[in-house]
């Protein structure tokens, strides 16, 4: 399938995905546009598919609508029930991830050997706007981004916001979703107050070497015995 095509198809499913979670979340498009810093327009024009969010705009909008942004690389709808979000400046958050994206971008494409004018032929898009993206002047619509990255031989998780408060608050949604994967025992086991010292002491014991861990173990046969 062609860049081109790969990337019409790729801004009409995000465009669903965010239509669906922005209802589901019972916000309104303006309210959304100014959580991310764009205008009712643009937001607009995301929900239809016209055109594509860049990759902050995204996690913004994930963290705005409190859904994990894996959410956005698969084709369900979500439940219509609302949940809050905390207060943060998700616009300036954005306009710093864009100058972060671009930067990496960069390292990416220098360190696969590409020229701006190599990665914009196989991209189809014009050199101009790559160096534009890479100095963090123009946001990089997500589906572009992929493209670009799967020609670098790289990928968007590699990109994914980790150290700031969108990726902590994404570290937090994986944690709940690994906790509910666990079994009901296991569940109701974490959940008790009175275990508590029990899984600290597991996590402090995580910390100790194999030899270390052997001559805990030895020390409590000898007691037992």
């Amino acid at each position: 399938m062609e860049s081109k095509t790969q990337i019409t198809l790729r801004s009409k499913t995000l465009g669903a995905l965010i239509q669906d979670a922005r209802q589901a979340s019972r916000l309104s498009m303006s309210e959304c546009a100014a959580a991310i810093g764009v205008s009712s327009g643009i937001y607009r024009s995301y929900e239809s598919g016209k055109r594509a969010p860049s990759l902050p705009e995204l996690e913004a909008l994930s963290m705005f609508f409190n859904l994990p942004i894996s959410h956005f690389w698969g084709t369900e709808a979500i439940s219509d029930t609302p949940s809050p979000i905390e207060e943060i400046d998700l616009a300036r958050l954005v306009g710093i991830r864009q100058r972060m994206i671009g930067a990496l971008m960069r390292q990416e494409r220098r360190e696969a050997g590409y020229s701006m004018k190599a990665l914009a032929k196989e991209a189809e898009l014009p050199p101009s706007r790559i160096k534009a993206y890479e100095l963090g002047e123009r946001s990089i619509p997500l589906p572009e981004l992929e493209i670009m990255l799967s020609i670098l031989g790289s990928g968007v998780e590699k990109f994914l916001d980790k150290n700031g408060p969108i990726g902590q608050w994404m570290m937090r949604q994986n944690a709940i979703v690994d906790f509910l994967e666990l079994p009901l025992e296991l569940q109701e086991f974490v959940r008790q107050p009175i275990n508590r010292p029990y899984l600290e002491l597991a996590l402090t014991l995580s910390d100790f070497s194999a030899e270390k861990l052997r001559s805990v173990a030895e020390g409590i046969l000898d007691i037992t015995f």
